[in-house]
């Protein structure tokens, strides 16, 4: 079981800087990847990022390439994602997940058994 914690969303303005973390249960020696999604208001969920927690090999979605950096703290279990130059299509609920399992799919939610609550992320224009 590998419990998972958002925090750290907020309302900020348009080109604002945030920090999401996401606190881990494990300690990470059964987990093989973890990710941000992200849920906007009337639309699908959205991959954001992903990374492996062995390698720190790490995947963007489109529309955060640039602006957006997944990292890891092993010795705090904590994973995070910095948010910069935020926009307000940047809105939305933002998940973290985590998968044991060693797999090729990493932008596809289905491909992670754990998840986190949310937290929610404004950007106001």
């Amino acid at each position: 079981q590998v419990d998972l914690a958002e925090s750290g969303g907020g309302l900020v303005q348009a080109g604002d800087s945030l920090r999401l973390s996401c606190a881990v249960s494990d300690n990470g020696n059964n987990i093989y990847a973890m990710a941000w999604f992200r849920r906007a208001p009337g639309k699908d969920r959205e991959f954001v990022a992903s990374v492996t927690w062995s390698t720190s090999s790490t995947i963007y979605g489109n529309s955060v390439k640039g602006r957006f950096t997944i990292s890891k703290d092993n010795a705090k279990n904590t994973l995070y994602l910095q948010m910069n130059n935020l926009r307000p299509a940047d809105t939305a609920v933002y998940f973290c997940a985590a998968t044991l399992s060693r797999t090729v799919w990493l932008e596809r939610g289905y491909a992670y058994g754990y998840w986190g609550q949310g937290t929610q992320v404004t950007v106001s224009s």
